[in-house]
């Protein structure tokens, strides 16, 4: 943080020099100015490591909100009720996490269940991405990219179907899902995309928008 403040007083100094009329830029102020820039660009590395880092815990605990609520929708009400649930408090619940920190935290997917999971301009190209990586075998790393406007940071993380209990709602509707579970799906979801999947296959991606400011307050 404090490099950042330097480099933009050393562009400032250099500035009203420079509009100074008739006053020349010295060796010295233009060695200056490039220490400063050398000191920012290490001030955006530790920022962007910072934000890797921090979109990785905060994916995860996203996840863990999710899945503990389904677990217990299960529990309560069936593979049906957490359909239920899912189309309810799936949204909510993430928003709920991006709020507490100051980001925005989407599960998205070009195979959708719910149409706000569709990708953004800024996302379509990074999930496929990760669609590409998955049909060569190269594996899938979690990715933090900037925005275009630069004080935005976007955490990106690869969603795969972990085990036979997401099948339950995800797999193959003549074999993995009952008739009363995809009855539900259809009745909620009239435009649902997000069945015939396998163990293991690539289910869409999170996406974490990241302030900058948000990283700074933090480190």
């Amino acid at each position: 943080m404090h490099k950042i403040i330097a480099y933009s007083c050393s562009l400032l100094f250099l500035s009203v020099l420079a509009c100074d009329a008739g006053k020349k830029v010295s060796k010295e102020e233009v060695d200056q100015m490039k220490k400063s820039t050398e000191l920012k660009k290490v001030g955006e590395a530790e920022i962007t490591s910072y934000a890797l880092k921090w979109g990785e815990e905060l994916s995860q605990e996203a996840q863990n909100a999710l899945m503990g609520a389904l677990q217990e929708a299960i529990s309560e009400k069936g593979i049906p009720g957490a359909v239920e649930f899912c189309n309810v408090e799936a949204l909510p619940l993430t928003k709920r996490v991006g709020d507490e920190y100051g980001v925005t935290i989407k599960r998205i997917s070009t195979r959708n269940r719910n149409p706000e999971n569709v990708p953004g301009e800024t996302e379509e190209p990074l999930l496929d991405a990760y669609a590409y990586n998955a049909e060569e075998g190269i594996e899938n790393v979690p990715n933090i990219q900037k925005t275009d406007n630069g004080e935005t940071l976007i955490f990106t993380k690869a969603i795969v179907i972990p085990g036979g209990l997401c099948l339950n709602c995800h797999g193959d509707p003549d074999k993995d899902i009952s008739q009363e579970t995809y009855q539900k799906i259809q009745s909620l979801y009239p435009e649902d995309k997000a069945t015939g999947y396998k163990v293991g296959e690539l289910r869409g991606m999170w996406s974490i928008f990241i302030p900058k400011k948000e990283v700074v307050k933090r480190m």
